[in-house]
């Protein structure tokens, strides 16, 4: 019998026995459960179990903390269970059963997109800059029109642009088959017939009479060669259709042919049915929006129409449609010396960079964040959306929202009003030097109210949905809360007779002030934390090495001559980072004196990691 037996069976029974555990792992100081019904937990009995020093709930996972032994209570809680454990990216996984449909939905475009969002930002940032140079009229003219150097630079730069958005479907495509485990090649040539040079460009597609578009005749019936440049939802279908045929045929074929027949016939059905089912289907309903909203923005009620159309059109861009306003554009120009749309479009772009921006100053902390948000949000306010709708707003749901509300708000002031612009011209702040100079107060004032409302929900909402992962980055061993008020209380830097600041140099940090809730609370004990300025850890009294995590090194525990037990654990969120840039100096088990070497890490490798890299030390159950 393990030393934990009696616990383990206790605790089994109350998170609701072996049938509500979906999956379970451990970190440094905790067990963590996916349960099939959360509500199942007895929380208040766990909290009894001798040895339990509390639990909560983050991120779908049911977490247990343990402390230092907390490898010897999973072993003898597997044992009990019958359970097989699985690894933290596994439980996240699991975890992920608990979410709604929508909140599923969400997860996976932000999954589909996530290896995407690198290109798009790039994208975003030089369409944006290209924009600057050749939209907007300076006075004597745009840049590009008064310089060849800036033209042929605006000339180039495009040759990136088209590569990142117009060949946007090969990136998404691909994305799915390597997410869903099929043969990513195949993603790819799908992605590719979707952006053909043989088909009209989907940007022409509105203003091209019926008769001029190309097609494909097959004696019985004729197929529009339309393309999807730009196409997020038709070329999202097209690539579950392809793994939905591949799984299909390698379930049905044998294995001796399945080299031929599974390729062939999955690539070729699925390009079938996104030219000859998807496509009709998507243009079809492009026309009825295109066809209603020229009603609608030239009817009596307008006003009221650009409410819904200030609401709707940031998920329109999701769906590619949104191509079909220029031609509406075009004609409100040619119909009224001005265009009442524009604006509205120029006025959603800035409402979805000003959610971004919320999100912005709610992860202000979260340093890896920044580096996708920050540049989102240049990008949307220089009128290209798609890399804050799709790696920010999108990602987390309620910020899209947020800015759709702003968008309606702004949109109903400016149509209400009469707004209008002499042409198409940036979709986003710079957009105001192309409406008529009559309305540019008004107009101002509808961004202004574009980039507040937006801004204030997001963070009003976010304070509520974001979870501390969210708002200090990912966590796993150390859970950050929310902004904790900094205490002027004493650090205990002397716990049972062990002096913790021999462990790093650095500056002394009072635990309570650790934005982790389970060393700051003392539910593992007290101690102190500690911004290193040295990359040495040192041991702090005489003992035996207790515990290392092998995987990511980046804590080690102490048993000490006095029988205290020591965690000193290094940064935060740290075991993300997979083990690089820490390196144990000893072994489990190995005989240590106060002042040995016990591990070293790099400042650098975890600053790069987007991680924290204070140093927690406590005496577990000392004080």
């Amino acid at each position: 019998m393990g030393k934990f037996t009696e616990q383990s069976k206790q605790l089994l029974e109350l998170v609701g026995g072996k049938a509500n555990i979906a999956a379970v792992s451990h970190c440094v100081t905790r067990m963590r459960f996916v349960l099939n019904d959360p509500a199942k937990a007895d929380v208040s009995g766990i909290e009894k179990i001798k040895g339990v020093k509390g639990t909560f709930t983050q991120a779908g996972q049911f977490q247990v903390i343990i402390g230092q032994e907390v490898q010897e209570f999973y072993n003898d809680f597997t044992a009990v269970s019958g359970l097989e454990g699985v690894s933290k990216e596994q439980v996240k996984k699991q975890a992920k059963q608990n979410q709604n449909i929508l909140q599923q939905i969400m997860a996976s475009i932000a999954e589909i997109f996530a290896p995407i969002i690198p290109a798009l930002v790039v994208g975003g940032l030089i369409l944006g800059f290209r924009n600057v140079i050749g939209e907007i009229d300076f006075g004597n003219g745009t840049i590009v029109s008064q310089s060849q150097f800036w033209a042929g630079v605006h000339s180039f730069l495009w040759l990136i642009g088209e590569a990142i958005f117009h060949m946007l479907p090969v990136g998404i495509c691909w994305s799915i088959t390597k997410k869903m485990g099929t043969t990513q090649i195949l993603g790819i040539v799908l992605g590719c017939t979707l952006v053909s040079g043989q088909l009209l460009n989907a940007y022409g597609v509105a203003g091209a009479a019926a008769d001029a578009i190309p097609k494909w005749d097959f004696g019985f019936t004729q197929v529009n060669m339309i393309g999807y440049q730009a196409q997020v939802i038709p070329a999202i279908l097209a690539g579950f259709c392809l793994v939905f045929l591949e799984k299909f045929f390698n379930k049905i074929c044998p294995k001796v042919i399945s080299m031929i027949v599974v390729p062939f016939f999955s690539l070729v059905l699925a390009v079938m049915a996104s030219h000859f089912i998807l496509g009709p289907i998507g243009w079809k309903i492009g026309s009825w929006i295109s066809a209603g909203v020229h009603a609608g923005l030239t009817s009596t009620v307008n006003w009221l129409f650009a409410g819904v159309f200030g609401l709707f059109y940031a998920p329109l861009v999701i769906t590619g449609l949104h191509h079909m306003t220029n031609a509406i554009d075009t004609q409100l120009v040619a119909d009224f010396g001005g265009t009442i749309l524009w604006p509205m479009i120029a006025l959603s772009n800035i409402a979805q960079g000003s959610a971004v921006l919320g999100m912005i100053f709610l992860q202000k902390k979260n340093v890896k964040t920044q580096e996708v948000s920050i540049p989102a949000c240049i990008s949307c306010y220089l009128g290209v959306t798609e890399p804050a709708m799709f790696g920010v707003n999108l990602k987390y749901g309620f910020p899209f929202f947020c800015g759709m509300i702003g968008s309606c708000i702004a949109a109903v002031i400016s149509v209400g009003t009469g707004v209008m612009a002499n042409s198409i011209g940036v979709g986003g702040i710079p957009g105001i030097l192309s409406i008529q100079t009559r309305y540019m107060g008004i107009f101002a004032l509808a961004m202004l109210v574009a980039i507040a409302v937006p801004f204030v929900l997001t963070i009003i909402v976010g304070k509520k949905k974001l979870t501390p992962e969210d708002i200090y980055g990912e966590v796993e061993d150390c859970d950050i809360v929310e902004d904790t008020v900094q205490s002027d209380a004493e650090p205990h830097t002397v716990v049972n007779g062990i002096d913790l600041t021999q462990v790093v140099s650095g500056e002394v940090v009072a635990l309570e002030n650790v934005q982790d809730e389970v060393f700051s609370k003392r539910l593992m004990g007290d101690g102190i934390g500690i911004t290193p300025s040295s990359e040495i850890i040192y041991a702090p009294t005489d003992g035996v090495i207790a515990v290392t995590m092998d995987d990511s090194r980046h804590a080690i525990g102490i048993k000490a001559a006095n029988g205290s037990d020591v965690l000193i654990h290094v940064g935060i969120d740290t075991v993300q980072m997979g083990g690089k840039g820490f390196e144990y100096l000893v072994e489990k088990g190995q005989t240590v004196k106060a002042g040995d070497k016990l591990m070293q890490f790099s400042k650098k490798e975890i600053k790069d990691a987007g991680k924290l890299d204070t140093v927690v030390c406590v005496v577990l159950g000392g004080n």
